[in-house]
């Protein structure tokens, strides 16, 4: 929804709810990045080289690049964005403009190829993820991907091949395990053992039939929004007990954004995800995780609030503003390029190939069966 068309009430209601839910800061720059989406210049700004301390490339220069990309680094890091660039080269000159880069461009090989960035931050269009991805690591950066990270087996292996060959580090896009709450579950269902019950409802956003996400090369919405959750359940679950992990799909004929997913773990924990895209949530997306396992209970809601019981002791978690993680997973990717640590090629391989036969099973609507990562996929470091 182009909320800069609704009118002046609903925006302002809008304002004030995200205010509250966000705070000050954070809802400024939403209401900025979506009018710096529909800017136009009537001149192109006049390039800025003065500053030096710029290392980061932005590839995709949309809402996400300048909302919480841009605005996370320059608020942990400073100015530290030297180049960014998108196919429309007004959003590319916006983002610079705001954050204080030294050059915009339309052409990635220019940044990918600039010796004073070591880092690139990918927030394009889906299929160019691992394709932007694999060019600056065969240059070894170190590279940010949003999600999804690929949108096909063959880009899997040749993301991981490029993994094995870089001195560059790698870090994904997926916030939520980086929340102060989500954080919280984890360590609850880590303190417990045996098999656990996940479950999760998320209402995401309608979109139109001709969505570009629904483009037969962009990877759909498995891809492109439940990949989310498909990533945060394989983390909750040990990864010991993990695969081979048994994909059950329930589909809707007449909704491309309706899906019903079942996970049976090697441990027997079970795991049910629900999508469901019936219109516009007021709020943004909105999801609620209920975990059990041993003696705790856990009920985690919009990343705002969270209940975790645990026999007679019940905690509540009420943080003041909703955090979804995105900070934390900004900034671990931009600390990936001095602690030398990044994500393996194992963790990466075997939450995308969860994702991948997740699409394939709901396509399909069959029963597929995802496996763990094995040495002789690809010969890792």
């Amino acid at each position: 929804m182009d909320y800069t068309k609704t009118n002046l009430s609903f925006r302002l209601l809008k304002v004030v709810k995200y205010l509250r839910i966000y705070g000050f800061q954070r809802t400024l720059n939403k209401v900025k990045a979506a009018y710096h989406m529909k800017k136009e210049y009537a001149e192109l700004p006049t390039l800025n080289t003065s500053n030096p301390k710029g290392h980061v490339g932005i590839l995709g220069s949309g809402n996400f690049a300048f909302s919480t990309i841009g605005h996370y680094l320059n608020k942990n890091y400073g100015k530290v964005i030297a180049a960014t660039m998108d196919t429309n080269i007004h959003r590319a000159a916006s983002l610079n403009e705001k954050f204080g880069g030294n050059y915009y461009t339309t052409n990635e090989d220019k940044i990918i190829n600039d010796n004073k960035i070591d880092i690139v931050y990918i927030a394009s269009n889906h299929a160019s993820h691992a394709e932007y991805a694999i060019k600056a690591l065969n240059n070894n950066k170190s590279v940010h991907i949003e999600k999804p990270p690929v949108v096909s087996d063959d880009q899997l292996q040749r993301l991981c091949d490029a993994m094995k060959k870089s001195t560059g580090k790698v870090g994904l896009g997926y916030n939520r395990p980086q929340s102060p709450l989500g954080k919280l579950v984890q360590d609850s269902v880590d303190a417990e053992s045996g098999p656990m019950m996940i479950n999760w409802f998320i209402a995401a956003h309608e979109l139109e039939d001709d969505h570009w996400y629904f483009k037969p090369e962009e990877g759909g919405r498995v891809l492109g929004n439940l990949c989310h959750w498909i990533d945060y359940t394989l983390s909750l679950v040990p990864e010991e007990s993990r695969f081979p992990v048994k994909i059950t799909p329930s589909t809707s004929q007449k909704y491309k954004s309706d899906f019903v997913i079942s996970y049976e773990f090697e441990d027997g924990s079970l795991a049910v995800l629900t999508m469901s895209s019936k219109g516009h949530t007021f709020e943004g997306v909105s999801e609620r995780l209920s975990v059990h396992r041993g003696d705790v209970l856990i009920s985690l809601m919009d990343f705002e609030t969270l209940t975790i019981k645990n026999l007679n002791n019940v905690k509540n978690h009420k943080p003041i503003y909703r955090d979804h993680g995105h900070e934390g997973a900004i900034t671990r990717s931009y600390e990936n390029i001095n602690s030398g640590e990044g994500i393996s090629v194992k963790q990466l391989w075997e939450s995308a190939n969860l994702m991948l036969r997740t699409k394939e099973a709901v396509e399909t609507e069959s029963v597929i069966f995802a496996n763990s990562y094995e040495p002789t996929i690809l010969n890792t470091k």
